[in-house]
């Protein structure tokens, strides 16, 4: 089955400007054209897309993407950079990952702090305490710490 830009835009919730500046910057070497000069897409190459979706929203930059590409088209002797290249990434996702777990159990833990309605008069006595005085450090020991508002 083909598939339109229009179509490919519905199904993987990308604009079409989008997928023509992938076709531009050599991120989709695959998609055919018809006789029009309209891009057709295979089932396949709905496959590419979501792999360009899937390695952008893991935070990898177009210029790696594309190097990708170009290791694909040229077949099976670029299979362990490639293979290399993804297991790099891997890393990167995994430690996005463990900082994201990390920001996670900050905001529970605030969220756990609101949950406590004796924190109520705590909260209201700091907002008290940081309207008359709104001094961003203070000096500790020669240090400057932050001042919790």
């Amino acid at each position: 089955m083909n598939y339109t830009i229009s179509d490919v835009a519905r199904i993987s919730n990308l604009s079409v400007h989008t997928l023509r500046f992938y076709d531009k910057e050599g991120l989709l070497p695959f998609i055919s054209r018809n006789k029009s000069g309209n891009r057709v897409f295979s089932a396949l190459d709905l496959n590419w897309v979501a792999l360009i979706c899937c390695l952008k929203n893991t935070g990898m930059q177009i210029k790696d993407i594309k190097q990708y590409c170009d290791w694909a088209k040229e077949g099976s002797k670029t299979g362990e950079i490639r293979k290399e290249l993804f297991n790099n990434h891997r890393t990167t996702v995994l430690n996005q990952i463990e900082e994201l777990k990390k920001n996670l159990e900050l905001i529970d833990t605030k969220i756990a702090f609101y949950d406590n309605p004796e924190n109520a008069i705590l909260m209201d006595n700091l907002a008290e305490s940081c309207g008359r005085s709104l001094i961003p450090y203070e000096a500790t020991k020669g240090k400057k710490t932050l001042v919790s508002c």
